[in-house]
């Protein structure tokens, strides 16, 4: 996602779509959150023979990808509490051979850290993103990244997705505000380049179709 902290201010989202769904800055650290238990209770399904299946991220296997989502939870971490310039944390884990238990162990640091009292009104070092960005605008980027990396797990195991219309409303307030610069997008860069989004498509949907994911080649259980 190549964003700076000017492309987008915390007002930009919940002043728009985010809004109407509900949303407000605090709000995006619960929105957050059912969007990672989500994305736990898909990576739960996958079995043995599993994780070598593609990915609607082109060129990972289920294990790559759960690999980087692992990554990000820890380096969304370490920036909530005042680490995430140090690139350590933004690591992919060394050892993949359980890729489960390894992701849930993410998944509970970060919803630790976002829990924490003032998480919204901290300073976040993103250094993939380009630098500094305000707690509540950082939280929105993990929370929209969760939906769609929920997505990509169900639809690499051909299961249903669970995430309520509500939530999938703000992630689309959000998707909406990433840069689709095509200087920015595509190999080498955490979004494809965007997809013609239909008319009447369902908030899901136009959310994958921005984001450079084509929903039509990866139906859903």
């Amino acid at each position: 996602m190549d964003i700076t902290p000017s492309d987008i201010t915390p007002s930009d989202i919940t002043s728009s779509g985010a809004a109407q769904a509900g949303a407000t800055e605090r709000d995006f650290v619960t929105l957050d959150r059912i969007a990672v238990h989500e994305s736990l209770r898909l990576v739960a399904l996958a079995r043995d023979a599993d994780w070598e299946r593609d990915t609607p991220c082109t060129g990972w296997t289920l294990r790559e990808l759960v690999a980087h989502m692992a990554a990000q939870h820890h380096g969304f971490a370490a920036a909530a509490r005042g680490a995430g310039h140090r690139m350590a944390y933004w690591q992919e884990p060394a050892d993949m051979t359980a890729p489960g238990p390894t992701y849930r162990a993410a998944a509970t640091t970060v919803l630790a850290a976002f829990d924490e009292p003032g998480v919204t009104e901290r300073e976040f070092a993103l250094p993939e993103l380009g630098g500094g960005f305000p707690g509540r605008l950082a939280v929105s980027f993990h929370f929209v990244d969760y939906v769609v990396h929920s997505w990509d797990v169900a639809a690499c195991l051909g299961v249903g997705l669970h995430l309520p219309d509500h939530v999938l409303r703000a992630a689309l307030a959000v998707a909406r505000f990433v840069p689709t610069d095509p200087a920015g997008r595509g190999e080498g860069f955490a979004f494809a380049p965007v997809l013609d989004v239909p008319a009447g498509a369902d908030p899901l949907h136009e959310s994958l179709r921005l984001l450079g994911r084509d929903p039509d080649k990866w139906p859903l259980g």
